[in-house]
C-alpha cells in the first residue's frame, strides 16, 4: 500500500514535470514563429520599398557614337569627336553617376526638370549627360546629311515661327554668337505652344529645366558651343564652327523629334 503511494506520487510528479516541460517547448515554439513571421514582415517590407523605389548605382552610361569618330569630318574634325566623347562626355556620366549614388533611380529626362534644386552635381553632370547624348545623335556624315531634309511640318513651323529656313538659321547662328553665348553654353531650337523657339543655355544647362527659360521647352535641335567641341580645329573662330555645323546636320532625326515632342508632349529620350 505504502508503495502504491509513492508510485502514484510519482507519476504525478512525472505527468506535472512532462506538463511543464511541453509547456515550454510549445512556447518557445509560439515565440520562435512569431520571430520568423516578424522577420519575414521586415524582409517583405524591404523588398517592397526595394521594388517601389530602386537605388541608383551607376545608372547612367557613356553611349556609343552612332558613327565613326571621322564621320564628320571636314566640318568637326577626329581628334575633336575623341576628346569631346571619350573624355568630357565620359566625365559628367562618371560624375553624374557619383551625385547620384545611393538616391531612387530616375530617368535622364526626368532628371532634368528640377536640375537647378537639385544642385551643380546634378544640373551640370545631368545636363552635360543629356545634352551630349542628345547632340551626337542629331549629326550624322555631311554625304548622308546632305540627303536629309525637314519634314514638311518642321519647315512650316520654322516659316512660321522665323520667316524662313535662311532666316531661322541666320539667327541660331547669331545666337550662338560668343556675344550672345558668352563663354561656355549651348544653342537650341525647342518646341513649345505650336511654335518654335531658339534658346541660349550658359554651361549644361538646356530647357527642360526649370527656370533656365520663362518656361520648359522640348529641344528637336542643340549646338554645342563650349571650346572643347571646336577649339582644335577653329581655335577662336567660333562663328565658322557654327556656319559648319549646318553641313552634318541629320534633318530627318530633326523632323523625327519634333514629331515626338507634338505627339507625347515630352521631351526627345536619349541613350542613357
Amino acid at each position: 500500500m505504502k508503495l502504491s503511494i509513492i508510485y502514484v506520487s510519482s507519476l504525478a510528479t512525472t505527468e506535472a514535470w512532462s506538463h511543464t516541460c511541453l509547456k515550454m517547448v510549445n512556447d518557445n515554439n509560439v515565440k520562435n514563429q512569431n520571430k520568423r513571421r516578424d522577420m519575414l514582415r521586415s524582409f517583405g517590407s524591404v523588398v517592397l520599398t526595394s521594388i517601389a523605389a530602386p537605388i541608383v548605382s551607376n545608372a547612367y552610361q557613356l553611349p556609343d557614337l552612332p558613327y565613326p569618330y571621322e564621320a564628320l569630318e571636314p566640318y568637326i574634325d577626329t581628334p575633336t569627336m575623341k576628346l569631346h566623347h571619350d573624355k568630357h562626355h565620359a566625365t559628367y556620366v562618371a560624375n553624374i553617376n557619383k551625385a547620384t549614388e545611393g538616391k531612387p533611380a530616375m530617368s535622364l529626362v526626368d532628371l532634368q526638370t528640377n536640375a537647378l534644386e537639385a544642385g551643380p552635381g546634378v544640373r551640370n553632370n545631368g545636363g552635360g549627360h543629356y545634352n551630349h547624348a542628345f547632340f551626337w545623335s542629331e549629326m550624322t556624315s555631311a554625304d548622308k546629311a546632305s540627303k536629309t531634309k525637314a519634314s514638311s511640318k518642321l519647315s512650316s513651323l520654322i516659316d512660321k515661327s522665323f520667316g524662313s529656313m535662311d532666316d531661322f538659321k541666320a539667327k541660331f547662328q547669331a545666337q550662338a554668337a560668343p556675344g550672345a553665348v558668352f563663354g561656355s553654353g549651348w544653342v537650341w531650337l525647342a518646341y513649345k505652344g505650336d511654335k518654335l523657339h531658339i534658346v541660349g543655355t550658359p554651361n549644361q544647362d538646356n530647357p527642360l529645366m526649370k527656370g533656365v527659360a520663362s518656361e520648359i521647352m522640348y529641344p528637336i535641335l542643340g549646338l554645342d558651343v563650349w571650346e572643347h567641341a571646336y577649339y582644335l580645329k577653329y581655335q577662336n573662330r567660333r562663328p565658322e564652327y557654327v556656319s559648319a555645323f549646318w553641313n552634318v546636320v541629320n534633318w530627318d532625326k530633326v523632323s523625327e523629334n519634333l514629331d515626338y515632342v507634338i505627339q507625347n508632349n515630352a521631351a526627345v529620350p536619349v541613350p542613357e
